[in-house]
């Protein structure tokens, strides 16, 4: 496990919602059944009332500000939003700031709510189950390069870089380093192909695709060393008693001894 590679850093949940203005009542059309080829089958209608349509879009504005200001202050990841040590004073703000615009439509709104809760978390540089999901996520990403360079796809290219650079700001500065000459070349390649179009069959770069996959074996995961036994060999018991019976010659038969022949 390699557990120099991680920054010290926060996990982010951030949960917002919208309350009130709008009612939903079902109606069953169709009970659910079951079809000829083993399938359920179910049938319903779905009807949705805004009371103000006017504040709900309102509400939705302030909500999508909020999520851009607290997305902004960190990382992207699959497993949440990561903020670096070193940009913690930015989270701070966005969350006050976040706070501040919920707090101000919910004041004037008449029956909407927007809310907003976020727990914050550390991450130490010696916690082994991070760096063991950070590896995960940077080896993904590098992967994801790599398949969209094969594939063509400058756009999958573009996203899977943009997130890689995002992700090494939780890393150490050599392994931003990897990660940065990987972006780039990433990026070069990118250009090739939509510089091509439609020639672009003929401009796989093959030679980014390998060092892009040599890079990600840097962010492979291992499993925390561990303190190896010595092997155990499992062999059958040995009765010793038995084992001199069996070896030993077999005895005479025991018996009347015949009377000597006659001379």
């Amino acid at each position: 496990m390699q557990t120099n590679t991680l920054r010290p850093g926060l996990l982010v949940s951030l949960k917002t919602s919208i309350r009130g203005n709008v009612r939903y009542s079902y109606k069953d059309i169709e009970p659910e059944r079951l079809m000829e080829n083993g399938q359920q089958l179910a049938k319903w209608e779905t009807e949705r009332i805004v009371a103000d349509p006017a504040e709900h879009e309102a509400a939705k504005r302030v909500r999508s500000k909020v999520c851009t200001l607290v997305r902004g202050a960190c990382v992207r990841s699959s497993f949440g939003l990561l903020c670096p040590e070193k940009s913690a004073d930015n989270l701070d703000s966005a969350l006050v700031e976040a706070r501040r615009l919920a707090e101000e439509f919910n004041t004037t709104a008449k029956v909407t709510q927007v809310r907003v809760f976020v727990l914050v978390g550390r991450i130490v540089p010696n916690d082994a189950e991070a760096v063991k999901a950070i590896n995960s996520e940077a080896s993904d990403l590098f992967t994801a390069m790599a398949q969209g360079i094969s594939g063509l796809n400058a756009k999958a290219v573009r996203d899977a870089a943009d997130r890689a650079r995002d992700i090494g700001r939780m890393l150490s500065p050599g392994m931003q380093d990897r990660i940065g000459a990987a972006v780039a070349e990433a990026r070069a390649a990118a250009r090739k192909i939509v510089k091509a179009g439609e020639q672009a069959a003929q401009e796989i770069d093959e030679q980014s695709i390998k060092r892009i996959t040599d890079a990600r074996t840097a962010f492979l995961d291992y499993d925390p060393a561990a303190e190896v036994a010595a092997p155990v060999e499992e062999a059958r018991a040995i009765d010793f008693e038995t084992t001199l019976e069996t070896n030993a010659p077999p005895k005479k038969a025991r018996g009347r001894k015949s009377a000597p022949a006659p001379v």
